[in-house]
C-alpha cells in the first residue's frame, strides 16, 4: 500500500509533459506485450509450406482431376508369386522358440502353403473393389484412397471421416470398421476417405528425399480441399497417428475432431517425475490405478520390450534399401516380416507361441491380402524410407508439446499398444483432450483387431464434440 501511495504522489508531482510521455510509454508497453501474447498463440500452428515429390522439375501446373482406378491383377503376375515361393529356402528354428527369435519357419512353412495352394488373390482383388477407388495428382504424386458414402437416410447427420492407416498396415486395415461407420449410429453417419500414405501401397511414392509426415499431412490436407470438405473429423494410428496430427497442427481450423488409438508424447521432467511417483502415490501425478497396471514395472513393459521390439525401426530408419532389396525380391521373406508385427504388436505373450497367436484376431486371407497390397506393387522399400526421412532431423517439432494441438482430441487407449500413454502425459500436447478411454482389450492394429470397440469409441468421442 506504501508502494502504491509512494507511487501515486510520484505520477501526480510529474508536469503535464511528463504525464503524457509515461502514459504513453505504458500504452506502447501494453500494446507490444498484446502483440507479443498475440503472435505467441499464432505461431501454435506448424506452416503449411510446399513441396513438389514428382520425378525431376516442378511442373507448372498439375491436372487436380479425380480418377477412378480399380486393383487389378494377372495370371502372369500370380505365377511369377507362385515361381519365387517355390525357390524359398529356410532355416530350422532353435527348439521351443516360439516367435521369440521372429517368425517361426516351421509355422511360416503353414502360412506359406496356403498362400501357395489355396489363397485366392483374384477373389480377394474383388472384394478390394467392393469399395470406389480413386487417385489423383498431389505434388507430383498419384494418391490413392478410398471413398465410402454412406446410405442415405432421412434425418441422418453424415459427417467427413480421414482414416489414416501406419506401418505395416494399409488402407485395407479399415475394411472391417468401414461399414460399421457408414451404417451409423444414432442418426450419425460418416463418408469415409481412407487414403494410402504415398510410397504405401498403391500411392506413388516420392522421387525424392524429404517426404515426412509434415509432407503426407499436408497431400492429405490438400486431398480433403479438393474433396469439397472445409471441415472433417480425423482417426489414426501409429503413422497416421502423427500424419493426423500434424493436420491437425497446419489447419485446426479444418479439423473438427482428432482420434487416436496411439499417442505419440515426446517426454521430459514431467515424465521422470511421474514415474518415480506414479507407483507409490498415482494421484500426485493423474495417473489412476489402470494407468499404474499398464505402465509399472516401467523397464519389463516398457523399456525392455521397446528394445526387443524396435530393431526394425534402427534399420528402417538408417539404411531402408539395404534390408529392402531383400524383402522386395522373396515374397516369404516379405510375409515373415510383416506378419511378424501382426503377432507380436497384437499381443506381447505371442511371442512365446509357436504359431504366434496370429489366427486369435485375424484370417490368413485378410494378414495375406495386406501382405499382397505390398508386394503386388513393390512398395516395401519406399514405406520403410519413411521412418528414414522422419527420423533424419529432430522429430520434436512435430511431436513434442512446443506446437500444441489445440482441436477437440480423443485417445483410445488399448491394452497391448505397445506403449502406454497416460491421459495426464496425452494432455501436454493435446490440449484439448476431451475424452479418455481405457479400451478394454486390443493391441496395435486396432481398426483390424477390434473394429467394433475401435468404432464404439469413435461414435462416442463425436458425440461430445458435435454437442459441444
Amino acid at each position: 500500500m506504501r508502494a502504491l501511495n509512494v507511487l501515486k504522489e510520484t505520477f501526480f508531482g510529474l508536469d503535464a509533459v511528463q504525464k503524457q510521455v509515461l502514459i504513453g510509454s505504458a500504452v506502447a508497453a501494453g500494446g507490444l506485450l498484446a502483440y507479443l501474447l498475440h503472435k505467441r498463440k499464432a505461431i501454435r500452428t506448424i506452416p503449411l509450406g510446399k513441396g513438389w515429390w514428382g520425378a525431376g522439375e516442378k511442373l507448372l501446373s498439375e491436372d487436380q482431376k479425380i480418377y477412378p482406378f480399380q486393383v487389378k491383377t494377372s495370371d502372369e503376375e500370380i505365377q511369377d508369386l507362385y515361381e519365387r515361393i517355390d525357390k524359398t529356402r529356410y532355416a530350422d528354428p532353435l527348439e521351443d522358440s516360439g516367435f521369440q527369435y521372429g517368425f517361426n519357419s516351421t509355422y511360416l512353412k503353414k502360412v506359406v502353403s496356403y498362400w501357395r495352394h489355396e489363397f485366392d488373390w483374384k477373389k480377394q482383388v474383388a472384394m478390394l473393389n467392393k469399395y470406389p477407388h480413386f487417385k489423383t495428382k498431389i505434388e507430383g504424386l498419384d494418391v490413392h484412397f478410398i471413398h465410402v458414402r454412406p446410405p442415405h437416410r432421412e434425418n441422418q447427420k453424415v459427417l467427413p471421416l480421414m482414416l489414416v492407416h501406419g506401418w505395416p498396415g494399409s488402407f485395407y486395415e479399415f475394411y472391417r470398421i468401414l461399414p460399421l461407420l457408414t451404417e451409423g449410429q444414432d442418426g450419425v453417419a460418416f463418408e469415409v476417405i481412407c487414403p494410402s500414405i504415398p510410397g504405401y501401397g498403391f500411392s506413388e511414392a516420392s522421387h525424392k528425399q524429404g517426404f515426412d509426415s509434415l509432407a503426407a499431412a499436408r497431400i492429405f490436407l490438400t486431398l480433403m480441399e479438393r474433396l469439397g470438405f472445409s471441415q472433417f473429423y480425423l482417426q489414426g494410428g501409429d503413422w497416421g497417428s502423427l500424419i493426423t496430427t500434424n493436420m491437425s497442427q497446419m489447419k485446426p481450423q479444418c479439423v473438427k475432431g482428432l482420434h487416436l488409438n496411439m499417442c505419440m508424447v515426446m517426454r521430459g521432467f514431467k515424465l521422470l517425475l511421474s514415474l518415480i511417483v506414479g507407483p507409490y502415490l498415482p494421484f500426485l501425478v493423474g495417473f489412476s490405478r489402470e494407468d499404474v497396471r499398464r505402465l509399472f514395472p516401467y523397464m519389463e513393459k516398457n523399456v525392455w520390450n521397446m528394445l526387443k521390439e524396435s530393431g526394425y525401426m534402427h534399420i528402417q530408419s538408417t539404411k531402408p534399401d539395404t534390408a529392402g532389396c531383400g524383402l522386395n525380391s522373396s515374397p516369404v521373406g516379405l510375409a515373415a516380416y510383416i506378419l511378424e508385427k501382426f503377432s507380436t504388436w497384437t499381443d506381447m505373450k505371442n511371442r512365446d507361441l509357436a504359431d504366434g497367436g496370429l489366427e486369435r484376431k485375424f484370417s490368413l486371407d485378410d494378414l495375406l491380402t495386406n501382405v499382397m497390397i505390398y508386394w503386388t506393387t513393390g512398395s516395401i522399400v519406399s514405406s520403410m524410407r519413411f521412418y528414414k526421412e522422419n527420423f533424419k532431423s529432430d522429430p520434436s517439432y512435430r511431436m513434442d508439446g512446443r506446437t500444441g494441438i489445440f482441436v477437440p482430441t480423443g485417445l483410445a487407449a488399448f491394452p497391448a499398444e505397445l506403449l502406454h500413454c497416460p491421459k495426464s502425459w496425452a494432455e501436454t500436447r493435446y490440449r484439448n483432450l476431451c475424452h479418455y478411454t481405457f479400451m478394454p482389450r486390443g493391441g496395435h492394429f486396432a481398426a483390424f483387431e477390434e473394429p467394433q470397440l475401435l468404432a464404439s469409441d469413435f461414435f462416442q468421442f463425436v458425440k461430445k464434440v458435435e454437442k459441444s
